[in-house]
């Protein structure tokens, strides 16, 4: 008897903790992954201190943004319960009440505001910027239409411009604007898988998707997409002769992508496609390998 009751403890206490990484969204990290961007194409992510303020960054980031995921299921818990994915949310299904998500959001932000002070005053207000900013998305801009998508895309541009100010590293208006047209690119790739989840149901959609259409988004993506290749490439062209051979890469990475947005109706979540599709997954890890060849040895 006694061992049973040993037993079911230790899978309350792991239900308990699973539970709260659920919430964490850990599996969308791998959006922080962009944190590393300024230390590979600068060529210093083999440095020892530099891989080490890079991966704290990332860690930031990633606390930061379980904090504001956290706020956003607080807000949208009465929608996420009609939502035919999100209502699994630990929130919306009950599993942690909000006085417990409440802190657990204290908890997760003090521990991304430390880890941004072990590094540098500068990364602080990054994160803190990420913190307002989607502070406001939650609670009003996500309901206004285009800038929603603008917002969202803001936040991958923070992450990478955070990741530089760690490593002292790469930050030119190239580089910003290759993040923002792959940011945006992303964004529009995730209102279009939502507003086809809801094309049998709109009444229980989020209220912008009102003001969309799968039709102006594919036009939007086509313009996006354009615009992304024409800025990677004039940044490669900028650089060592050898950053030519990673276009080829990008091209199949971004033609890849769409080819799962409109033929696999994916686009929802980028942080499972890039773990569950091994084109994108092979793509991203050669491409990183190249570059940091190139900038390293070459």
């Amino acid at each position: 008897m006694d061992h049973q009751l040993v037993f079911q403890k230790k899978r309350t206490l792991l239900t308990v903790i699973s539970d709260i990484l659920f919430e964490m969204r850990i599996k969308q990290w791998t959006k922080n992954l962009l944190v590393f961007a300024s230390a590979i194409f600068s060529g210093a992510i083999l440095n020892p201190s530099t891989l080490i303020d890079a991966f704290l960054a990332f860690l930031s980031f990633s606390f930061m943004a379980s904090t504001i995921y956290i706020i956003n299921d607080i807000v949208d818990v009465e929608k996420d319960r009609l939502h035919p994915e999100k209502c699994h949310r630990r929130i919306a299904s009950g599993a942690i009440s909000i006085p417990a998500a409440i802190m657990i959001g204290i908890i997760t932000f003090i521990i991304a505001i430390g880890l941004a002070y072990s590094i540098n005053y500068s990364v602080i207000l990054a994160v803190l910027a990420y913190f307002v900013m989607n502070l406001s998305y939650s609670l009003y801009l996500k309901h206004v239409v285009l800038i929603d998508v603008m917002i969202i895309a803001a936040g991958f541009v923070l992450r990478a411009v955070t990741g530089a100010l760690a490593v002292d590293g790469v930050l030119t208006s190239w580089f910003i604007l290759c993040t923002l047209g792959l940011s945006l690119f992303l964004a529009l790739g995730k209102r279009r898988h939502e507003l086809l989840l809801f094309k049998n149901d709109p009444s229980n959609q989020r209220k912008v998707l009102n003001f969309y259409s799968v039709e102006m988004l594919d036009q939007l993506m086509t313009i996006i997409t354009g615009v992304l290749i024409m800025f990677y490439s004039m940044y490669a062209a900028s650089e060592e002769p050898a950053m030519m051979f990673t276009i080829p890469f990008v091209l199949y990475g971004i033609f890849r992508y769409y080819y799962l947005i409109h033929m696999k109706n994916a686009g929802g979540k980028p942080e499972e496609i890039l773990l569950n599709d091994k084109h994108i997954l092979a793509t991203v890890i050669l491409f990183a390998i190249l570059v940091v060849v190139i900038k390293k040895f070459i």
